[in-house]
């Protein structure tokens, strides 16, 4: 019984980590299921910094950090 239960867990946890391969080659495809070129990634969000109030100012200014 307990063999049988191990079975099932490993083949459960063997199906779960082939599952999110085809949702990466979905990305790159259209609607009729062809192969196109994939969208460029986002650029980095800019980075905003804070004064000493915690108000948002521009970075180069006297006492400005950047925001976590």
């Amino acid at each position: 019984m307990i063999r049988i239960a191990t079975v099932a867990v490993l083949m459960a946890f063997s199906l779960g980590s082939m599952a999110p391969a085809p949702a990466l080659a979905a990305a790159c495809r259209d609607a009729k299921g062809k192969f196109i070129k994939c969208p460029p990634a986002k650029p980095a969000a800019g980075v905003r910094c804070k004064d000493a109030k915690g108000k948002f100012a521009k970075c180069g200014s006297p006492g400005a950090v950047p925001a976590k």
